[in-house]
Formats: C-alpha cells, structure tokens, sequence
C-alpha cells in the first residue's frame, strides 16, 4: 500500500535510513514499499530535544525503528525503561504496551505509544509544577 506525504517548504522527512529535505516549495510523494520506517520531521527527537526521561525513552525506540538492527538499540532502551519505571511508576501500561510491540518487532507502534508516554509524563510535570506554584504561594502567605 502506498503512503501519500506533502511536506511543506524545508521539510524533513526520514525514509529509510535517508533524511530528505524539501526545497522551497510544497511537494507531495507518493511511497510504495512495505515495513519502511518513514518519520516525519514533527516526529522526529534528536539528542538535543530528548529533555526528559519520556522523550529520551521515544529516542531509543526511534533510533530501533530507522536502524537496520534495532537490537543495537535493545540495551540502551531497557535501562532506560528500569529508570523510567522507578522514576514514574504510573508508567507502567504504558511500558508494557511498547515492550510488547518492540518484542513482536512493531517498532512503529512502539513509537507511537511511546508519544502518549510523552503526553503522561507532561501531564504529571504540570501537575507537579502547579502543585509547588501552589505550596510556594501558601509559605509566602504565611
């Protein structure tokens, strides 16, 4: 089945092991091929942008996804999970999901579910962050 993509001006988009650049203008491809990780740059996490614990457990599973071996990557990823786990135990449905589309070798779906891992860890940051805003405001009360 083909994949249809527009990619706006300067676009990246990973296919393969290839990253693609758009030139100035909108364009849109056509990709035929089957089980070709293609990730869109929206997608994409670099060193730089893996700031958290969730989002460095994304890159190890993409870094699986776009490698021709991803068990190069296994080990990286499971330590990063124990940490994730003890960090943020209400993790763990989530974890589990994407271990077992690692170990049935879906690394697409993996990534995906690795995004709302994403989602719940910004959702607990926010949290935690008007929780102390909220502490902070009562000592100065005080």
């Amino acid at each position: 089945m083909a994949l249809k993509v527009e990619l706006k001006p300067h676009e990246k988009i990973i296919i393969g092991s290839c990253v693609i650049t758009n030139t100035e203008q909108r364009a849109k491809i056509l990709i035929e091929g089957e089980r070709i990780p293609i990730l869109r740059e929206k997608d994409i996490l670099t060193p730089a942008t893996a700031d958290t614990p969730a989002k460095l457990l994304y890159l190890a599973v993409q870094l699986m996804y776009v490698a021709r071996d991803p068990q190069e990557h296994h080990a990286v990823y499971f330590d990063l999970m124990r940490d994730l786990l003890n960090a943020m135990p209400s993790s763990a449905v989530a974890i589990s999901e994407i271990n077992n589309h690692i170990l049935s070798g879906d690394y697409y779906k993996a990534l995906k579910e690795s995004k709302r891992l994403i989602a719940h860890e910004a959702e607990l940051l926010e949290l935690a962050k008007h929780r102390q805003s909220g502490k902070s405001g009562l000592q100065g009360a005080a």
